[in-house]
């Protein structure tokens, strides 16, 4: 049984919408950020780096977003959420999202958790007053070679999908100048008609 560690309105829910969309039999377990959870001893003996998501697998513990992603594609190939056969078109899809972890994400961090890269509070603040400048930036680079219909690589729906939408949910409350970014937003829309999405916001939502 596979088993997802998850926060509510956290990247985690894209593994969650991959494990939705390939009709995984998963456990949930949740992790209250309010609580502090991620940092009490019984998490970290989990995730020793007190993040979410963290999936355990019957070979172990996995954590990163986009590790988790490729192996729910790969451990359910019938899905189809990567194109596995093809090395070069499932490496562009990890490079998706390889920048969606190490680019966009950090941007997203910089506007409330500033903390983790200076402990000055005008340093903090300056942070929080870029972070919708830079959220933007970074987004721009996608809406770029976005297609405007359809899905983010290939043309064929993937986990890239999962993992842009959820960062694209938070767009607005990071002060992003959303009108650079239609095609990002019709993206966005085409994701909340999913059924396997429509069914992880809700269980999100609890």
């Amino acid at each position: 049984m596979i088993t997802l560690h998850l926060a509510r309105y956290t990247i985690s829910l894209a593994p969650l919408i991959a494990l939705e969309e390939a009709g995984a039999a998963y456990d949930l377990r949740w992790v209250d950020f309010k609580a502090a959870e991620q940092r009490a001893p019984a998490y970290l003996a989990i995730n020793p780096k007190g993040r979410v998501p963290s999936l355990q697998t019957v070979r172990g513990i996995l954590t990163e977003t986009p590790a988790i992603l490729a192996f729910i594609a790969q451990s359910f190939p019938e899905a189809r959420l990567a194109p596995l056969g093809d090395p070069f078109a499932f490496a562009q899809v990890q490079a998706l999202n390889c920048y969606l972890a190490s680019t966009v994400h950090v941007a997203h961090a910089h506007r409330a958790r500033g903390s983790r890269w200076a402990d000055d509070p005008a340093a903090i603040a300056e942070l929080t007053r870029k972070a919708p400048e830079v959220v933007t930036q970074v987004f721009e680079l996608i809406e770029r070679d976005l297609p405007a219909e359809g899905w983010a690589v290939g043309g064929a729906y993937s986990i890239a999908d999962a993992y842009l939408f959820t960062l694209a949910q938070w767009l607005e409350g990071d002060g992003a100048d959303v009108a650079k970014l239609p095609k990002v937003l019709a993206h966005r829309e085409r994701m909340r008609a999913r059924p396997a999405v429509i069914r992880a916001l809700e269980i999100e939502k609890g």
